[in-house]
C-alpha cells in the first residue's frame, strides 16, 4: 500500500531547536471572529487568531507523534485583527528540554497581518509523552 502522509515521524533527540516552519498564510474573515466571539460569549473580542491553533499548525503539518498534552501556552496580543486581511503565520521550534524524564518542545508562532502589523505571539509547551498524563494518579 503506498503511503501518502509525508510526515516525517518525530524524533525528539534530533530535533534541532530554532528550526523554522514553512510560512503559513490565510484570509482573516468576518465569519471567523463572529464565531470566535460566539464561543468565548464576548461580542468584542479582539483576538480571534487564538482560535485557530496556527501556533502549532505547521508543526502538526511536518511531524507526525504519538500526540500531545499542552503544558502551558502563553498569548501575547499586540493588534487586533482586521477582517479581510491577510496573515501570515511564522513558526519555529523554540526549545525542547526533559523534565522529570518526560520531552517537551516549544513551539513559538508570531502573526503579522499584510500591512505588517503585528498581531500576536503565541508561546507553547507541549509534552510529547501523553500516554504519561495520569500516571501519578494511578491512570
Amino acid at each position: 500500500m503506498e503511503q501518502t502522509d509525508k510526515k516525517i515521524p518525530l524524533d525528539w533527540d534530533a530535533l534541532e531547536v530554532g528550526e523554522t516552519f514553512e510560512k503559513f498564510e490565510y484570509v482573516l474573515t468576518q465569519e471567523m471572529i463572529d464565531g470566535y466571539r460566539e464561543g468565548v460569549m464576548d461580542p468584542e473580542a479582539s483576538f480571534p487568531t487564538i482560535s485557530h491553533k496556527v501556533d502549532v499548525r505547521q508543526y502538526n503539518a511536518k511531524y507526525t507523534d504519538d500526540g500531545s498534552v499542552n503544558a502551558r501556552c502563553a498569548f501575547h496580543c499586540y493588534n487586533p485583527p482586521v477582517a479581510g486581511k491577510k496573515l501570515t503565520v511564522t513558526a519555529w521550534i523554540a526549545d525542547k528540554y526533559l523534565r522529570r524524564g518526560k520531552n517537551y518542545i516549544v513551539t513559538e508562532a508570531v502573526s503579522v497581518d499584510e500591512d505588517g502589523r503585528l498581531i500576536d505571539r503565541v508561546i507553547t509547551h507541549e509534552l510529547k509523552q501523553p500516554s504519561e498524563v495520569g500516571k501519578k494518579w494511578g491512570g
